[in-house]
């Protein structure tokens, strides 16, 4: 399929340590945005770029305090610091970037995300970049939640009338089949029979706050059955990107990904 909508998320460790308070790696923020304009320039739908929390973000849910929730809301100051410096560095290779931070716009009903604002859709139609990322929301009863980063996509099928194309760069080449250090990627999950996929999965990092490779999958997973072409890929700062406004036949036989999507879902379309 050609997207109608593309969602770039790029992963915390592309562009910082988590392990190192306060880390943010600007040269390689600075690749990628040149990277995701040069893609823009050959894309012919909106993109929306999702930021991982990095140090600032995994930071914050790690030096919570544990006795008072509300502490969580640390998070939503962290992640901002974050997407205000990548809007920074897009709008300085070109982009109308703009940083929107979902606290304001999104709630959990029953447990699910929902947008509660149609400002996205309306800066997307306006052709601005939206740049999100991981946040607290709260709930119908007022407490307050961490959203992953990861999950965020889950937040923009509704704003599709087409299809949503979601792209995860990471700094591994996909789902390892053979644990970690391994090379053999998973190229294909079914988002209806995911078991061996998340079989293949291992232990976190400990500086890794919010389920790092698990939630990922958990979330792309509950995209694909949207109806969502998903990936997990690596992403290297700098590297060409315009690949992805090309349907998944055509791209570079270089490039190795798993690819999520949903045989029903298909069928439904």
């Amino acid at each position: 399929m050609v997207p109608d909508l593309l969602a770039v998320k790029v992963g915390g460790s592309l562009f910082s340590r988590k392990d190192k308070p306060g880390d943010l790696d600007e040269g390689a923020m600075s690749r990628t945005a040149l990277s995701l304009y040069r893609l823009s320039r050959v894309l012919k739908v909106p993109l929306v770029l999702i930021s991982g929390g990095g140090a600032f973000g995994h930071g914050a849910i790690r030096q919570h305090d544990a006795t008072n929730a509300f502490s969580l809301a640390g998070l939503t100051e962290a992640t901002f610091e974050v997407k205000k410096s990548w809007a920074g560095r897009l709008r300085a290779v070109g982009f109308d970037a703009f940083p929107l931070q979902l606290a304001a716009m999104c709630v959990l009903r029953d447990g699910k995300p929902r947008l509660e604002s149609s400002l996205l859709r309306e800066l997307l139609d306006h052709g601005v970049l939206p740049v999100l990322s991981g946040d607290v929301l709260f709930d119908d009863d007022g407490r307050i939640h961490v959203f992953s980063s990861d999950r965020v996509p889950e937040l923009l099928s509704p704003l599709v009338g087409g299809n949503l194309r979601v792209v995860v760069l990471t700094d591994v080449d996909g789902i390892v089949v053979d644990g970690e250090g391994g090379d053999r990627i998973l190229p294909h999950v079914d988002a209806e029979a995911p078991q061996e996929a998340y079989a293949a999965l291992w232990k976190s990092s400990e500086w890794d706050a919010t389920g790092a490779m698990h939630t990922k999958l958990d979330a792309l997973l509950t995209c694909a059955r949207d109806g969502a072409e998903c990936f997990i890929m690596r992403g290297e700062p700098g590297s060409d990107l315009d690949f992805l406004s090309s349907p998944y036949q055509e791209w570079p036989s270089k490039v190795k990904s798993t690819r999520i999507t949903s045989t029903s879902s298909s069928q439904r379309k």
